[in-house]
Order: structure tokens, then C-alpha cells, then sequence
């Protein structure tokens, strides 16, 4: 489950994965991350025989990844919340199209690379059948990766006929799909499209490939869904996460993340990382990144409101800031070579008509905002463990 800052999702979602891959597929994380720091739960899963799921491969038939995705909705739906948005991959694609046919509860769909055809999904191993009937389970190789099939599971590809389920569904749909799709042509997205009645959209992922291999396009895509869908869905107010009677409170899911850190104030939420060279996903600042933002805004926001209040003429203020860690020595200040010492380079440029004489003084003023005097002054932090109830 991917939840926002907050923890309390105003609308939830479930995914749906591509063919052969699994929940935590990079791609399909980073999709549902950015829904989530749009205010969406969502749910992401394994179909039958993939990642964490029980049973075989050659048992997760069309029908059967369909009735998953009816059975987790029925689950969140008593557990949580019914969720109103499904979103698939690939073959997950098809398999909401097919699931929304079924639940009422859902108020939009979104597919990323869908084909228009689950039969489509032949051609992945076609040439390895020879033509041949299948008798029994039968090992095939997708994507340099083995998995056994039978004659059930190719006979279930031609018993779904998408196109019509499609046409009949009658609900918000957005089809997003890469022109140079090598897996899965754009011609399938044009089928879908051609099919659906009002409201439907289509996005083109301009560059990307059918896996949404580069992070960016996979991130993309959850900002666009999560953006989109808004329109269909009834506006909630941002319900926030109990900071415990402090100003903010951060939450980092060691299951899920190695160092990604939601940060939640009272109206606002964003997200903390490490590099991905020390383990990171890079998905947001670094701790001292956000410090140096800290100082930053401080900054920026003490020299507007003095320049106003003398009524200069300053229209721009640029805050340039680095942390890094120096020798004691370099500094003069009477301490061992070896001792590193936090240092913060802080350069400033004002736009507009000023004189020397008021660049010298709004400089003197940013020195004196309250995050750079925090940051010189000896700071106490009380730390306290609040237990879990749990």
C-alpha cells in the first residue's frame, strides 16, 4: 500500500502490473509514489504465480488476474475505502478495463501501453510453440525469464473481447501509450481510443519504451493519471497525519523505501532522499539539501520584506547555498587539523535599481533572518520515544 505523507488518503487506487512483472517492478513503484504525493492510496499487487503470490504461472489465467483485481477491491472496499481508480500496465491494462466492467464503485480507469487484444500477449512466445498444441504445462521463455503455460491459459487470450468491454464500460478513460512501443504498438492505444465513448483522453509518452524504463517517464505517468483523474473524482479536503502536537512529523517504511521520507506539515507534504550512489532513490532533497532550503527561503523572505519596508526598488532575490564539512584549521578558530567543522556558503544577487550602499545593507539583513541565526547559535534538541501502542 502507498499512502501520502499524511497517511490518510483522500481517494484510493489499485494497480495493476505489467505481464510477468511484479509489485515492485521500479516502474510500477514509481508510479504509485506519485500518485500518492498527489493524496492517493493506492494498492499494488501479484497477480497469481508472480513476486509474493501463491500458485503457478499457467494458472493465472485473464479471467483469474480479473477476478484478483475484483476480489482486492472487495478487499479494500470492507478493509479501507472502495477504491474509485484503477490503473494498469500492459497486460494489467487490459485486466482493469475488463475489472472496471464489473465494479461499480469504480469512477475512472487509466492504462499505460494496454493492447487491445489480451491475445496479443501470443506473440511474446509464439515462436517457441512452432505451431504446435500445447498438452499439459509447457516451459516458454518472456523476457529471459521462464515460465510454464498450458492450453488453459492460451485459451482464455481469445475469449476476451476488449474492444467491446470498452465500448460498453462508459466511464472516464485515459489511455496513455509510447508512439515507438516495441512490445506493444500504438496502434493498440488507437483501437482502445476509437472504442471508448466520452470522456476519454490519450497522452503520448513521447520517448519512452513499453517498460517505462527511465524513472522519469514512470513518474510522469503517476503525475498525469493523478492529475487527470481529479476532475472525476469529488474534491477532499487534505486530512492530515496526528504530528503528536508538534509543527511537522516525517515517516520513512522501511519495508518499501530504503531512505524515502514523507514530511508532513499541517497543509503542506514533501518527500526526503538520499542520492540513489549512497542507496537512495533520489526522489526528493537530502536532509541537508532541505536545510540549505530552510536557510534559503529564510533568507530570501527576511531581505523582501526589509527592501518593502524601506520601499527599494528590488524585484529579485537569488539564494545560492552549500553544506560542506572543513577543516577546523581553515578557519583559524584554534582546533585540530583533523576536527571538521559544518560550513555553509551563502551567495546572494538582487534584481533591481539599488545602490551600493542598499546592496551592502540587504546583504547585512540576510544574515540576520532567524534560520541563519538558528544555525549559529547553540541549538538543544530534546528527544523523547513515543512508544507504539501497537
Amino acid at each position: 500500500m502507498e499512502l501520502p505523507a499524511n497517511q490518510k488518503p483522500n481517494h484510493y487506487a489499485v494497480f495493476a502490473h505489467c505481464f510477468t512483472c511484479t509489485s515492485n517492478f521500479s516502474a510500477e513503484k514509481n508510479i504509485t509514489r506519485s500518485l500518492s504525493r498527489l493524496g492517493f492510496g493506492v494498492l499494488r499487487f501479484d497477480f497469481t504465480g508472480l513476486g509474493a503470490s501463491e500458485g503457478e504461472f499457467a494458472e493465472s489465467h485473464f479471467s483469474a488476474n480479473v477476478a484478483d483485481l475484483v476480489d482486492v477491491h472487495q478487499y479494500m472496499k470492507k478493509e479501507y475505502q472502495a477504491p474509485t481508480l484503477l490503473v494498469g500496465h500492459s497486460l494489467g491494462g487490459a485486466a482493469v478495463l475488463a475489472a472496471a466492467a464489473q465494479i461499480k464503485d469504480i469512477k475512472a480507469i487509466a492504462t499505460v501501453g494496454a493492447p487491445a487484444e489480451v491475445s496479443h500477449v501470443r506473440k511474446l512466445f509464439a515462436d517457441q510453440l512452432n505451431g504446435e498444441t500445447i498438452h499439459g504445462n509447457t516451459e516458454v521463455s518472456i523476457g529471459g525469464r521462464p515460465f510454464r503455460i498450458n492450453d488453459d491459459f492460451l485459451r482464455e487470450m481469445d475469449n476476451t473481447d476488449l474492444p467491446a468491454i470498452v465500448k460498453s464500460l462508459k466511464k472516464p478513460l485515459l489511455i496513455m501509450h509510447a508512439p515507438l512501443d516495441k512490445i506493444v504498438g500504438i496502434e493498440n492505444a488507437q483501437k482502445l481510443y476509437d472504442h471508448a465513448f466520452h470522456p476519454k483522453s490519450f497522452v503520448s509518452l513521447d520517448g519512452a519504451d513499453h517498460l517505462l524504463s527511465e524513472q522519469n517517464d514512470s513518474e510522469y505517468v503517476g503525475e498525469v493519471i493523478g492529475t487527470w483523474v481529479k476532475r472525476y473524482l469529488p474534491k477532499a479536503e487534505n486530512r492530515m497525519l496526528d504530528a503528536e502536537g508538534e509543527q511537522v512529523v516525517g515517516h520513512l517504511n522501511l519495508m518499501e523505501d530504503n531512505f524515502t521520507t514523507s514530511i508532513q506539515t499541517r497543509n503542506h507534504e514533501l518527500v526526503a532522499d538520499e542520492p540513489a550512489d549512497i542507496g537512495g532513490n533520489d526522489f526528493g532533497p537530502s536532509p541537508y539539501e532541505l536545510l540549505n532550503a530552510a536557510l534559503i527561503a529564510c533568507t530570501a523572505m527576511t531581505v523582501k520584506m526589509y527592501a518593502r519596508r524601506k520601499e527599494w526598488d528590488l524585484k529579485e532575490v537569488y539564494v545560492y547555498t552549500t553544506h560542506s564539512k572543513k577543516h577546523g584549521e581553515d578557519f583559524n578558530l584554534g582546533v585540530a587539523g583533523d576536527t571538521k567543522i559544518d560550513h555553509i556558503s551563502k551567495k546572494l544577487r538582487f534584481i533591481g535599481n539599488l545602490t551600493e550602499e542598499q546592496n551592502t545593507r540587504l546583504k547585512e539583513i540576510a544574515a540576520k533572518c532567524p534560520v541563519h541565526q538558528t544555525l549559529l547559535k547553540q541549538v538543544i534538541i530534546d528527544t523523547s520515544l513515543i512508544k507504539d501502542s501497537n
